[in-house]
């Protein structure tokens, strides 16, 4: 499918910004746990606006390493079960300036 109709629309929600950590700071060592996370803080984020998984129409992610796609993958189809929203992955080299 090329296109999606939405039909009486009456909300929308963009959510940006999710990374793997929890709100006292820690960051989980794991890509796998990483990911979870950033799909628990997502789902979250969704829940506290009343909606859930089936209301997402596109999700875009940055991975550092194209290795940890085939994670991000499984977590994400985990997560999404037999929803299917609009995917972007986007493999973007970490810049450190130290």
């Amino acid at each position: 499918m090329n296109a999606l109709e939405v039909i009486g629309a009456s909300r929308l929600m963009f959510v940006s910004g999710q990374i793997p950590q929890t709100p006292n700071g820690h960051v989980p060592v794991s890509i796998e746990d990483q990911c979870r996370l950033v799909w628990a803080n997502l789902v979250l984020t969704l829940q506290e606006a009343s909606m859930d998984v089936p209301h997402l129409v596109k999700v875009t992610t940055f991975l550092c390493d194209r290795e940890h796609a085939a994670v991000n993958t499984a977590v994400r189809q985990d997560v999404l079960g037999d929803h299917r929203p609009s995917l972007t992955v986007i493999i973007a080299e970490t810049w450190d300036p130290a």
